[in-house]
């Protein structure tokens, strides 16, 4: 009876999904666990045999803890709405729901063929109305609430409207906008309707607002900053700018120091949690207020500027951690995009300031963050009023100072940091040095722990620490500063002008935004002809005739019927392709609930993610907005967690190992690669395809592969082949190294892909995939088999096992199951290539070793691990089935083998009880017939017997 993966794995996928042998139970009496893949975006390549690392990894440890007696849930669904899908449609007409469900289909197909023991039961789709109207009540409810500081959590925006009737909002200490102004209750009663909602709308934690964002043109959209890869779109690489428009954001800021803290309460590594401590970026310092003055005003005269009898009318507020410094700021850098540059820019200096803005625009964020060599700069012309000394301070522009970042300027202290050192030196602006201890030089700069202040009026002879406090408390006394923590985390854009997105529930009244009513959701997609923005660059719904709301009807009506009393415009952007995978994990717990997006007895019973596998690229897109999502439904009430993942692994990347055919310089000539010597040949990618284990390629079929090889020539080795060259790069498309998981399950089979992928290396390692090291694995399946059957059908038996196979299945039990807790499954892999080699040699065929193997071998090998069971005569799956349990005393060695040596010579072994005395020992190894031998009738001079270790014979 021969394995035959083919027959088996169609069998027992069938079974499990007719079974339903994966689904949970919510409420069971058995312990819960929750075990989650980051679920995929489903784009029309379909999945490499680099997508199934993590799920393969997640699904080993899913299944163990089922054998283990837990309830686990271990779902999966698609990330569904994005980008790529619209970019398809409009370049081929089709509707993205049309290619989203085709590639869903095709993953499906390939995920089910891996035999993963998904509870498809509760699968989610982010483009579904049936789940993203749970998407858009989220919003509704980030939309009616405001964050209190004094209770550090968010709040129904009904208790501030609470608080502005009874005292209006001086007291107030909330999360909200920058200079709001101050009003009483009998001033908030008298505001009208639209008036008031102005000003919730700047406490709301989501909002609408001017704010600078990232705009491809080419694309049409918004990006947010993971979006972005070296300046360019990720999807496209088209230029990206900054501009401003109004967007929704979420106040995201307001959760900084939380999300900070919870960092310590998860299990997640170090490197993932120093990046998103990063990201949010908590600094500690002031917050500092410069005077300016108008710039129109006549400037020829900065002494009269500057004399303090005139009223400022602008002011450049600046956040810095070393405030001790203060006396050192020998000019001021704002954002190119700051709003006073405008207003303060000299006539003289306008023209170069405007061009150098432009310029800017043209650059993202993460550029100008990452230039560290660069610098530029324009003046302003005017000038800013030191707080203290009342001396002209010089006010720039320059692109490495962000507007979302701080305040988007920076008192530049030149003596004290590098960059603006640099920027000192190169447009020569004074430098004054403030550190008694200290020489300015581009070598050495100050530290803030080993310097004494000087030439700093009263701060002079302090530490960095006195004339902190000092410095703070001198600006508190003049009101031109305060003691401030910032985070560099900022407000997140939540639109994006995309027609393959979630509508929001908005309409608009006046221009103000108003909610629809949750019970009428969800507002779904309408259909519209065109997926580009319109001819007036409104967002691609714009071209949809019917995107009105009627108040009365309480459903969406034909543009042609807005009349602003009863009818009103809908909201034209889409919801990012975040906003459906901020809170899917929730869904999962009750994926068919048309009442909640999941039920409270439901979320308390599942908590939140126990085991959470992914990449870490989202360590800062994803997993910090899921955190943020998070943490404010659990201030509103609706879950009862405050982190969503408690453990979370990172798994590597497999690489793919592309093929290189050389090709002469100037000619469609290919040269094999030990034929190639000093000639100019350029390497061209091959497809992985085409080219076997041994670097060979099928040069007919390289020809057939692409219309311009059709001709080629070929030198070949001398003996008529073709060799490759091999190069590790990250498998993709445009390399032509993509392996499928298709063609591996045909030839090999699941089992064999399960194992081998976790064979390559320690899973959050990334390693080269090589089609070669499979067959390796496919025969280890074989020589499993082999255990249980030969050509005529099962041979296990009822014998008594030895102790020899009861210590290999021991062995293997502890090493696979400390293994599986400690996510160490390539050397699992290894232990059941010596377990089946040690049995083999054996010949060992006994149902009491082989049944316990066939459960320890089932989390990785889960089809052949089911027919084994099944062929043993079990009734079921054998996924439940109890883990073997390790038992210590079959490890316990009970004899010795002692090497016997002459004179420090070993001559031969001999197996001994360990439970000898010396004298015992001493007795059998004399009376042995190969001692004699050795002594050939001498009488020895000592013989030295260390019990379990030695027997040396001397003399």
């Amino acid at each position: 009876m021969k394995y035959n993966p083919s027959e088996i794995e169609t069998y027992w996928q069938k079974y499990w999904a007719e079974n339903q042998t994966f689904a949970a139970e919510n409420n069971s009496e058995k312990p819960k666990y929750y075990v989650l893949d980051m679920f995929p975006y489903p784009s029309g390549a379909g999945l490499h045999v680099g997508h199934p690392l993590g799920y393969i990894a997640s699904d080993i440890y899913a299944r163990y803890k089922r054998h283990k007696g837990f309830n686990v849930l271990h779902p999966q669904g698609y990330d569904s709405f994005g980008l790529p899908a619209e970019q398809y449609a409009i370049q081929t007409g089709q509707h993205p729901e049309k290619t989203t469900k085709e590639n869903i289909a095709r993953y499906r197909e390939q995920l089910d063929k891996i035999g993963f023991s998904f509870d498809w039961s509760r699968e989610v789709r982010t483009s579904s109305p049936e789940y993203y109207k749970w998407t858009q009540w989220i919003f509704i409810q980030l939309f009616n609430s405001w964050y209190n500081k004094q209770t550090d959590k968010a709040e129904d925006i009904s208790t501030l409207t609470a608080i502005f009737e009874r005292a209006g909002n001086a007291t107030v200490h909330a999360v909200c906008d920058d200079n709001i102004d101050i009003f009483f209750p009998s001033e908030w009663k008298s505001f009208s309707y639209e008036k008031q909602q102005q000003i919730l709308l700047q406490y709301r934690l989501t909002y609408l607002a001017e704010t600078e964002v990232n705009w491809c043109p080419a694309l049409g959209t918004v990006l947010a900053n993971d979006e972005i890869v070296n300046g360019v779109s990720e999807r496209g690489g088209h230029p990206v700018i900054r501009k401003k428009m109004t967007q929704w954001s979420m106040r995201i800021s307001a959760y900084a120091e939380r999300l900070l803290q919870g960092l310590e309460q998860i299990d997640w590594t170090e490197a993932l949690k120093e990046s998103q401590r990063n990201w949010i970026g908590k600094s500690v310092g002031a917050s500092v207020t410069f005077k300016l003055k108008d710039s129109e005003t006549e400037r020829d005269n900065i002494d009269y500027l500057l004399s303090g009898d005139e009223t400022n009318d602008y002011k450049i507020d600046v956040f810095t951690t070393r405030p001790d410094t203060i006396f050192g700021v020998t000019f001021m850098t704002l954002a190119p995009e700051h709003e006073l540059v405008s207003k303060i820019t000299t006539p003289e200096q306008k023209a170069a300031v405007e061009a150098y803005v432009e310029a800017t625009a043209r650059r993202s964020e993460r550029e100008r963050m990452a230039d560290v060599k660069t610098i530029s700069g324009v003046f302003t012309g005017a000038y800013a009023e030191h707080p203290f000394t009342k001396e002209p301070i010089p006010v720039w522009i320059g692109d490495y100072v962000l507007a979302g970042y701080g305040t988007g300027a920076v008192m530049a202290v030149p003596c004290g940091d590098e960059r603006d050192y640099a920027f000192a030196k190169h447009f020569k602006i004074e430098i004054k040095n403030i550190f008694d201890n200290v020489d300015i030089s581009e070598e050495a700069y100050a530290s803030k722990d080993n310097v004494t202040i000087a030439n700093s009026d009263f701060l002079n002879g302090l530490n960095y620490k006195e004339a902190t406090k000092k410095a703070i408390a001198a600006l508190e006394e003049i009101h031109q500063g305060k003691g401030k923590t910032n985070y560099r985390l900022r407000d997140a854009v939540f639109s994006r002008q995309r027609y393959w997105g979630e509508p929001f529930p908005v309409y608009y009244v006046n221009g103000m935004p108003q909610m629809i009513d949750a019970e009428h959701l969800p507002i779904r997609l309408p259909e519209v002809e065109k997926y580009l923005p319109t001819e007036d660059g409104q967002p691609p719904l714009g071209n949809s005739k019917e995107w009105a709301w009627d108040t009365v009807k309480n459903e969406v009506v034909s543009n042609d019927t807005i009349d602003n009393v009863s009818v009103f415009p809908l909201e034209l952007n889409t919801m990012p392709g975040w906003a459906g995978s901020s809170w899917y994990w929730l869904r999962y717990m009750d994926a068919h609930n048309d009442n909640e997006f999941v039920s409270k007895e439901d979320e308390q019973y599942w908590q939140n993610v126990d085991l959470y596998i992914g990449g870490s690229e989202h360590a800062t897109g994803h997993l910090l907005y899921s955190r943020f999502w998070n943490k404010f439904l659990k201030d509103r009430g609706f879950v009862s967690q405050d982190e969503p993942f408690k453990k979370l692994i990172n798994q590597g990347m497999i690489l793919g190992t592309s093929a290189f055919a050389y090709r002469l310089e100037g000619t469609n000539t290919f040269v094999s690669k030990n034929k190639v010597g000093d000639q100019k040949a350029q390497p061209i990618h091959a497809d992985v395809n085409i080219v076997n284990s041994s670097d060979e390629l099928d040069i007919e079929a390289f020809k057939n592969w692409r219309s311009d090889f059709a001709d080629a020539e070929f030198i070949t080795e001398d003996n008529g082949k073709f060799i490759v060259s091999r190069e590790v790069e990250k498998m993709s498309k445009s390399k032509y190294n993509v392996v499928t998981p298709d063609l591996i399950c045909e030839e090999y089979g699941a089992d064999t892909l399960r194992l081998y992928e976790m064979f390559l290396g320690p899973l959050e390692q990334s390693k080269p995939w090589n089609t070669a090291g499979i067959t390796g694995v496919f025969g280890f399946l074989k020589k499993l088999w082999r255990l249980y059957f030969d050509d005529n059908g099962l041979i296990v038996n009822a014998n008594p096992a030895s102790k020899e196979a009861l210590k290999t299945l021991h062995k293997t039990i502890k090493k696979v199951q400390d293994d599986i807790e400690h996510f160490s499954f390539n050397t699992s892999v290894s232990q059941f290539m010596i377990c089946v080699n040690e049995l083999s040699a054996m010949n060992c065929h006994e149902r009491v070793i082989l049944e316990p193997l066939a459960i320890v071998i089932s989390p990785y090998a889960p089809h052949i691990a089911e027919e084994l069971w099944k062929q043993l005569g079990h009734e079921g799956s054998i996924s439940t089935v109890p883990f073997p349990i390790f038992n210590p005393e079959h490890l316990v060695e009970s004899s010795k083998e002692y090497p016997v040596s002459f004179n420090g010579k070993t001559r031969f072994t001999i197996e001994l009880p360990l439970d000898l005395s010396k004298e015992q020992i001493e007795d059998i190894v004399m009376n042995d017939e190969r001692t004699a031998k050795q002594l050939e009738g001498r009488t020895p001079n000592k013989v030295i017997i260390v019990p379990g270790k030695i027997i040396n014979i001397v003399g």
